[in-house]
Protein backbone atom coordinates (compact mmCIF):
# COMPACT_ATOMS: atom_id res chain seq x y z
CA UNK A 1 0.00 0.00 0.00
CA UNK A 2 1.03 3.77 -0.52
CA UNK A 3 -0.72 6.90 -0.52
CA UNK A 4 -2.02 9.51 -2.31
CA UNK A 5 -3.23 13.55 -1.60
CA UNK A 6 -5.85 15.16 -3.38
CA UNK A 7 -6.62 18.48 -3.21
CA UNK A 8 -9.88 20.77 -3.76
CA UNK A 9 -9.48 23.83 -3.88
CA UNK A 10 -13.14 24.87 -3.44
CA UNK A 11 -14.46 26.60 -6.48
CA UNK A 12 -10.90 27.75 -8.17
CA UNK A 13 -12.22 27.57 -11.66
CA UNK A 14 -10.41 28.39 -14.69
CA UNK A 15 -12.64 29.48 -17.36
CA UNK A 16 -16.28 28.98 -18.28
CA UNK A 17 -17.65 25.34 -19.14
CA UNK A 18 -19.21 24.73 -22.90
CA UNK A 19 -22.76 24.55 -21.31
CA UNK A 20 -22.30 27.85 -19.35
CA UNK A 21 -24.51 29.42 -20.96
CA UNK A 22 -27.50 27.61 -19.74
CA UNK A 23 -26.44 28.47 -16.01
CA UNK A 24 -26.14 31.44 -17.32
CA UNK A 25 -22.68 31.77 -16.13
CA UNK A 26 -20.91 32.80 -20.05
CA UNK A 27 -18.02 34.41 -19.65
CA UNK A 28 -17.01 33.39 -16.03
CA UNK A 29 -13.31 32.89 -15.53
CA UNK A 30 -12.18 32.74 -11.64
CA UNK A 31 -8.38 32.39 -11.94
CA UNK A 32 -8.24 34.10 -15.45
CA UNK A 33 -9.97 37.36 -14.09
CA UNK A 34 -8.13 37.17 -11.92
CA UNK A 35 -4.66 37.45 -13.11
CA UNK A 36 -5.81 40.02 -15.63
CA UNK A 37 -7.20 42.54 -13.02
CA UNK A 38 -4.45 41.38 -9.94
CA UNK A 39 -0.82 42.53 -11.59
CA UNK A 40 0.69 41.18 -8.70
CA UNK A 41 -1.06 38.00 -8.49
CA UNK A 42 1.86 35.35 -8.94
CA UNK A 43 1.44 31.36 -8.06
CA UNK A 44 4.84 30.16 -9.25
CA UNK A 45 4.33 26.94 -7.38
CA UNK A 46 1.34 26.18 -8.78
CA UNK A 47 3.01 26.76 -11.89
CA UNK A 48 5.76 24.36 -11.98
CA UNK A 49 2.83 21.80 -11.39
CA UNK A 50 1.52 23.09 -14.36
CA UNK A 51 -1.06 25.50 -13.71
CA UNK A 52 0.25 28.62 -16.36
CA UNK A 53 0.16 26.28 -18.85
CA UNK A 54 -3.77 25.10 -18.33
CA UNK A 55 -4.72 28.57 -18.27
CA UNK A 56 -2.66 29.17 -21.64
CA UNK A 57 -3.93 26.53 -23.20
CA UNK A 58 -7.49 27.76 -22.37
CA UNK A 59 -6.79 31.62 -22.83
CA UNK A 60 -4.33 32.57 -25.82
CA UNK A 61 -3.62 35.60 -24.35
CA UNK A 62 -2.93 34.89 -21.12
CA UNK A 63 0.06 36.62 -20.02
CA UNK A 64 2.38 34.05 -17.52
CA UNK A 65 4.81 31.29 -18.88
CA UNK A 66 6.08 28.09 -17.21
CA UNK A 67 9.73 28.31 -17.50
CA UNK A 68 10.14 25.06 -15.61
CA UNK A 69 7.86 22.01 -14.23
CA UNK A 70 8.68 19.99 -11.08
CA UNK A 71 9.83 16.50 -12.04
CA UNK A 72 7.06 14.03 -12.27
CA UNK A 73 4.02 16.99 -13.12
CA UNK A 74 1.13 16.88 -15.73
CA UNK A 75 -1.77 18.94 -15.67
CA UNK A 76 -4.84 19.19 -17.41
CA UNK A 77 -8.06 20.62 -17.46
CA UNK A 78 -11.61 19.09 -16.97
CA UNK A 79 -15.26 19.76 -17.58
CA UNK A 80 -18.28 18.97 -15.36
CA UNK A 81 -20.80 16.64 -17.02
CA UNK A 82 -23.11 16.08 -13.54
CA UNK A 83 -26.19 18.55 -13.78
CA UNK A 84 -25.29 21.16 -11.49
CA UNK A 85 -22.24 23.20 -10.11
CA UNK A 86 -22.69 23.21 -6.12
CA UNK A 87 -19.56 21.67 -4.11
CA UNK A 88 -21.42 18.51 -3.43
CA UNK A 89 -22.38 18.05 -7.27
CA UNK A 90 -18.63 18.76 -7.79
CA UNK A 91 -16.79 16.68 -5.05
CA UNK A 92 -18.92 13.46 -5.64
CA UNK A 93 -18.24 13.81 -9.95
CA UNK A 94 -14.31 13.81 -8.67
CA UNK A 95 -14.53 11.05 -6.55
CA UNK A 96 -16.51 8.95 -9.71
CA UNK A 97 -20.49 9.50 -8.99
CA UNK A 98 -21.69 11.31 -11.82
CA UNK A 99 -25.38 12.98 -11.35
CA UNK A 100 -28.17 12.72 -14.09
CA UNK A 101 -30.67 14.86 -12.44
CA UNK A 102 -30.09 18.02 -10.79
CA UNK A 103 -30.82 19.00 -6.92
CA UNK A 104 -34.05 20.70 -5.73
CA UNK A 105 -33.73 24.69 -5.68
CA UNK A 106 -35.84 26.81 -3.82
CA UNK A 107 -36.62 30.47 -3.51
CA UNK A 108 -38.30 29.79 -0.50
CA UNK A 109 -39.58 26.28 0.91
CA UNK A 110 -43.10 24.86 1.09
CA UNK A 111 -45.46 25.96 3.72
CA UNK A 112 -46.18 22.37 4.52
CA UNK A 113 -42.61 21.37 4.38
CA UNK A 114 -41.40 24.11 7.24
CA UNK A 115 -44.56 22.92 9.42
CA UNK A 116 -43.39 19.68 9.70
CA UNK A 117 -39.76 20.44 10.45
CA UNK A 118 -41.23 22.60 12.84
CA UNK A 119 -43.10 20.38 14.71
CA UNK A 120 -40.74 17.70 14.88
CA UNK A 121 -37.72 20.37 16.16
CA UNK A 122 -40.26 21.85 18.36
CA UNK A 123 -39.55 25.03 17.27
CA UNK A 124 -40.77 27.85 14.40
CA UNK A 125 -39.08 29.77 12.32
CA UNK A 126 -37.98 33.19 10.71
CA UNK A 127 -37.18 33.72 7.05
CA UNK A 128 -38.12 31.63 4.73
CA UNK A 129 -35.92 33.49 1.65
CA UNK A 130 -33.22 33.42 -0.30
CA UNK A 131 -30.33 35.40 0.78
CA UNK A 132 -26.54 35.58 1.54
CA UNK A 133 -25.17 34.42 5.01
CA UNK A 134 -23.69 37.73 6.15
CA UNK A 135 -27.00 39.89 4.80
CA UNK A 136 -29.59 37.72 6.83
CA UNK A 137 -27.79 38.30 10.20
CA UNK A 138 -28.00 41.89 10.08
CA UNK A 139 -31.84 41.89 8.57
CA UNK A 140 -33.37 38.89 11.56
CA UNK A 141 -30.68 38.61 13.79
CA UNK A 142 -31.83 40.34 16.33
CA UNK A 143 -35.57 38.97 15.30
CA UNK A 144 -33.88 35.87 16.08
CA UNK A 145 -32.51 36.90 19.31
CA UNK A 146 -36.51 38.40 20.98
CA UNK A 147 -38.07 35.53 19.54
CA UNK A 148 -36.03 32.50 20.21
CA UNK A 149 -36.88 31.61 16.35
CA UNK A 150 -33.70 30.26 14.36
CA UNK A 151 -33.30 32.14 10.98
CA UNK A 152 -34.15 29.30 7.74
CA UNK A 153 -32.96 30.71 4.74
CA UNK A 154 -31.58 29.29 1.48
CA UNK A 155 -29.41 30.23 -1.66
CA UNK A 156 -29.20 29.92 -5.52
CA UNK A 157 -27.35 26.48 -4.44
CA UNK A 158 -29.70 23.58 -3.32
CA UNK A 159 -29.07 24.18 0.47
CA UNK A 160 -31.59 24.57 3.29
CA UNK A 161 -29.79 26.94 5.99
CA UNK A 162 -30.32 27.08 9.51
CA UNK A 163 -28.64 29.98 11.68
CA UNK A 164 -29.09 30.29 15.01
CA UNK A 165 -26.66 32.10 18.21
CA UNK A 166 -24.40 29.69 19.25
CA UNK A 167 -25.22 30.87 22.77
CA UNK A 168 -28.41 32.30 22.88
CA UNK A 169 -30.33 29.15 21.39
CA UNK A 170 -27.42 26.39 21.56
CA UNK A 171 -24.51 24.96 19.12
CA UNK A 172 -25.88 21.11 19.81
CA UNK A 173 -29.63 22.50 19.83
CA UNK A 174 -28.82 23.70 16.33
CA UNK A 175 -27.30 20.44 15.08
CA UNK A 176 -30.28 18.49 16.15
CA UNK A 177 -32.59 20.43 14.31
CA UNK A 178 -30.84 20.07 10.85
CA UNK A 179 -30.07 17.05 11.66
CA UNK A 180 -34.31 16.77 11.63
CA UNK A 181 -34.67 18.79 8.65
CA UNK A 182 -32.62 16.22 7.37
CA UNK A 183 -34.61 13.25 7.44
CA UNK A 184 -37.32 14.85 6.96
CA UNK A 185 -36.04 15.82 3.26
CA UNK A 186 -35.14 12.72 2.72
CA UNK A 187 -38.31 11.38 3.70
CA UNK A 188 -40.16 13.08 1.65
CA UNK A 189 -38.00 12.74 -1.38
CA UNK A 190 -37.05 16.14 -1.56
CA UNK A 191 -33.55 16.33 -2.93
CA UNK A 192 -31.93 19.07 -1.94
CA UNK A 193 -28.03 18.35 -1.39
CA UNK A 194 -26.98 19.98 1.97
CA UNK A 195 -28.82 21.07 4.77
CA UNK A 196 -26.03 23.19 6.82
CA UNK A 197 -26.05 24.29 10.64
CA UNK A 198 -24.64 28.07 10.53
CA UNK A 199 -24.08 29.30 13.83
CA UNK A 200 -22.97 32.76 14.77
CA UNK A 201 -21.83 35.05 17.39
CA UNK A 202 -22.65 38.72 18.87
CA UNK A 203 -25.57 40.72 20.22
CA UNK A 204 -26.70 43.12 17.58
CA UNK A 205 -26.63 43.95 13.76
CA UNK A 206 -22.94 45.45 14.48
CA UNK A 207 -21.60 42.73 16.25
CA UNK A 208 -22.85 39.22 14.41
CA UNK A 209 -20.72 36.95 13.07
CA UNK A 210 -20.80 33.36 11.61
CA UNK A 211 -18.69 31.29 13.27
CA UNK A 212 -16.48 28.11 12.50
CA UNK A 213 -18.59 25.41 13.77
CA UNK A 214 -20.66 25.33 10.79
CA UNK A 215 -22.07 21.40 10.26
CA UNK A 216 -23.14 20.19 7.15
CA UNK A 217 -25.63 17.49 6.79
CA UNK A 218 -25.62 16.23 2.79
CA UNK A 219 -27.43 13.90 0.77
CA UNK A 220 -26.71 10.51 0.69
CA UNK A 221 -24.10 9.99 -2.04
CA UNK A 222 -23.93 7.41 -5.03
CA UNK A 223 -21.16 4.66 -4.77
CA UNK A 224 -17.83 6.72 -4.78
CA UNK A 225 -14.17 5.60 -5.54
CA UNK A 226 -13.94 5.83 -1.48
CA UNK A 227 -16.12 3.30 -0.97
CA UNK A 228 -14.30 1.21 -3.54
CA UNK A 229 -10.90 2.16 -1.54
CA UNK A 230 -12.48 1.15 1.75
CA UNK A 231 -13.93 -1.97 1.01
CA UNK A 232 -10.17 -3.29 -0.28
CA UNK A 233 -9.10 -2.32 2.98
CA UNK A 234 -7.49 0.84 2.39
CA UNK A 235 -7.74 3.86 4.55
CA UNK A 236 -9.72 7.17 3.01
CA UNK A 237 -9.19 10.18 5.23
CA UNK A 238 -11.08 13.26 5.00
CA UNK A 239 -9.86 16.69 5.61
CA UNK A 240 -12.11 20.06 5.83
CA UNK A 241 -15.33 18.96 4.63
CA UNK A 242 -14.98 16.12 2.86
CA UNK A 243 -16.62 13.57 5.41
CA UNK A 244 -19.94 16.27 5.58
CA UNK A 245 -20.38 16.20 1.89
CA UNK A 246 -20.29 12.22 1.22
CA UNK A 247 -22.56 12.03 4.66
CA UNK A 248 -19.36 10.01 5.53
CA UNK A 249 -19.73 7.09 2.97
CA UNK A 250 -16.50 5.77 2.24
CA UNK A 251 -14.90 7.68 5.04
CA UNK A 252 -12.43 6.06 7.50
CA UNK A 253 -10.93 8.78 9.18
CA UNK A 254 -12.21 12.57 9.29
CA UNK A 255 -10.67 15.68 10.40
CA UNK A 256 -12.51 18.93 10.53
CA UNK A 257 -11.18 21.99 10.16
CA UNK A 258 -11.63 25.84 10.38
CA UNK A 259 -9.98 27.43 7.90
CA UNK A 260 -7.33 26.87 5.09
CA UNK A 261 -4.75 27.05 7.03
CA UNK A 262 -6.21 24.81 9.69
CA UNK A 263 -6.32 22.30 6.43
CA UNK A 264 -3.16 22.83 5.04
CA UNK A 265 -1.42 22.55 8.89
CA UNK A 266 -3.74 18.98 8.91
CA UNK A 267 -2.60 17.69 5.35
CA UNK A 268 1.17 17.71 6.89
CA UNK A 269 0.26 16.83 10.15
CA UNK A 270 -1.22 13.45 8.41
CA UNK A 271 1.78 13.32 5.67
CA UNK A 272 4.61 14.08 8.24
CA UNK A 273 2.79 10.85 10.38
CA UNK A 274 3.66 8.39 7.34
CA UNK A 275 -0.17 7.84 6.74
CA UNK A 276 -0.67 5.44 3.90
CA UNK A 277 -3.81 5.26 2.23
CA UNK A 278 -6.08 8.54 0.18
CA UNK A 279 -6.13 11.68 1.55
CA UNK A 280 -8.89 13.84 0.00
CA UNK A 281 -8.94 17.61 1.19
CA UNK A 282 -11.20 20.47 0.77
CA UNK A 283 -9.48 24.16 1.27
CA UNK A 284 -13.23 25.88 1.42
CA UNK A 285 -11.87 29.90 2.12
CA UNK A 286 -11.47 30.59 -1.79
CA UNK A 287 -15.59 30.00 -1.98
CA UNK A 288 -17.11 30.44 0.81
CA UNK A 289 -15.09 34.27 2.47
CA UNK A 290 -13.96 35.52 -1.26
CA UNK A 291 -16.11 33.88 -3.61
CA UNK A 292 -19.62 34.15 -2.87
CA UNK A 293 -18.75 37.71 -1.20
CA UNK A 294 -17.30 38.86 -4.64
CA UNK A 295 -14.04 39.84 -2.97
CA UNK A 296 -10.94 39.48 -6.08
CA UNK A 297 -8.44 40.78 -3.29
CA UNK A 298 -9.00 38.37 -0.74
CA UNK A 299 -9.57 35.77 -3.30
CA UNK A 300 -6.02 36.67 -4.76
CA UNK A 301 -4.36 37.03 -1.47
CA UNK A 302 -5.67 33.11 -0.42
CA UNK A 303 -4.30 31.89 -3.37
CA UNK A 304 -1.00 33.49 -2.67
CA UNK A 305 -1.14 31.83 0.48
CA UNK A 306 -1.72 28.15 -0.70
CA UNK A 307 1.00 29.09 -3.28
CA UNK A 308 3.00 29.09 -0.57
CA UNK A 309 2.84 26.72 1.21
CA UNK A 310 2.78 24.43 -1.90
CA UNK A 311 6.59 25.70 -2.07
CA UNK A 312 7.01 24.09 0.83
CA UNK A 313 5.06 20.98 1.34
CA UNK A 314 5.87 19.99 -2.57
CA UNK A 315 9.89 18.71 -1.57
CA UNK A 316 8.09 16.35 0.91
CA UNK A 317 6.11 14.68 -1.79
CA UNK A 318 8.72 11.94 -3.24
CA UNK A 319 7.09 8.75 -5.16
CA UNK A 320 3.54 9.55 -3.38
CA UNK A 321 0.84 10.56 -6.05
CA UNK A 322 -0.23 14.63 -5.22
CA UNK A 323 -3.55 15.59 -7.07
CA UNK A 324 -4.63 19.34 -6.98
CA UNK A 325 -7.70 20.10 -8.58
CA UNK A 326 -11.29 22.06 -7.61
CA UNK A 327 -15.06 21.55 -7.91
CA UNK A 328 -16.68 24.32 -9.65
CA UNK A 329 -15.74 28.26 -10.00
CA UNK A 330 -16.67 31.00 -8.10
CA UNK A 331 -15.54 34.20 -10.49
CA UNK A 332 -15.43 36.79 -7.69
CA UNK A 333 -16.30 39.45 -10.96
CA UNK A 334 -19.46 37.85 -12.31
CA UNK A 335 -22.77 38.91 -11.40
CA UNK A 336 -24.67 37.99 -8.56
CA UNK A 337 -22.94 35.63 -5.50
CA UNK A 338 -23.48 31.93 -6.86
CA UNK A 339 -20.75 29.44 -8.66
CA UNK A 340 -20.28 29.77 -11.48
CA UNK A 341 -19.77 27.15 -14.43
CA UNK A 342 -16.15 26.28 -15.28
CA UNK A 343 -13.66 24.23 -16.61
CA UNK A 344 -11.46 23.05 -13.54
CA UNK A 345 -7.19 22.28 -13.76
CA UNK A 346 -6.26 19.57 -13.11
CA UNK A 347 -2.19 19.23 -11.77
CA UNK A 348 -0.80 16.28 -10.57
CA UNK A 349 2.92 14.66 -9.39
CA UNK A 350 3.80 11.01 -9.96
CA UNK A 351 0.28 10.33 -11.53
CA UNK A 352 -0.07 6.37 -12.58
CA UNK A 353 -0.91 7.57 -16.67
CA UNK A 354 -0.65 10.32 -18.86
CA UNK A 355 -3.72 13.12 -18.23
CA UNK A 356 -6.07 13.84 -21.26
CA UNK A 357 -8.04 16.84 -20.88
CA UNK A 358 -11.71 15.53 -19.70
CA UNK A 359 -15.34 15.84 -20.32
CA UNK A 360 -15.68 14.71 -16.71
CA UNK A 361 -14.20 15.35 -13.48
CA UNK A 362 -14.24 11.32 -12.91
CA UNK A 363 -10.75 11.54 -14.44
CA UNK A 364 -9.48 11.74 -10.77
CA UNK A 365 -11.16 8.61 -9.27
CA UNK A 366 -9.58 6.43 -12.30
CA UNK A 367 -5.88 7.51 -11.69
CA UNK A 368 -6.80 7.36 -7.81
CA UNK A 369 -7.87 3.82 -8.33
CA UNK A 370 -5.14 2.72 -11.06
CA UNK A 371 -2.67 4.49 -8.28
CA UNK A 372 -3.86 2.25 -5.50
CA UNK A 373 -4.43 -1.01 -7.99
CA UNK A 374 -8.24 -0.79 -8.43
CA UNK A 375 -10.07 -1.17 -11.45
CA UNK A 376 -11.72 1.57 -12.52
CA UNK A 377 -15.03 2.31 -12.84
CA UNK A 378 -16.02 5.23 -14.58
CA UNK A 379 -19.04 7.01 -13.72
CA UNK A 380 -19.74 5.20 -10.96
CA UNK A 381 -22.62 6.55 -9.55
CA UNK A 382 -24.57 7.31 -13.28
Amino acid sequence: MSRALCIVLDSVGCGHAPDAADFGDMGANTLGHLFERSPDLDLPNLALLGLYDVMRSLDREFPYSSLRRHPGSDCTSMCETSVGKDTTTGHWEIAGGILDEPFATFECFPDALIEEISAVGNTGFIGNVAASGTEILTRLGEEHLRSGKPILYTSADSVLQIAAHEEHFGLERLYKLCQTARIILDQRGIRIGRVIARPFVGEDASTFQRTSNRHDYSAAPPQTILNRLQDSGIPTIGVGKISDIFAGSGVSESHTTKSNADGMAAIEQIWSEGREGFIFANLVDFDMLYGHRRDPEGYARCLIEFDEWLGSFLPQVRDEFLLITADHGNDPYHEGTDHTREQVPLLTVNSPKDLVQSPDFTQVATLVGEHFGIASMPNLGK
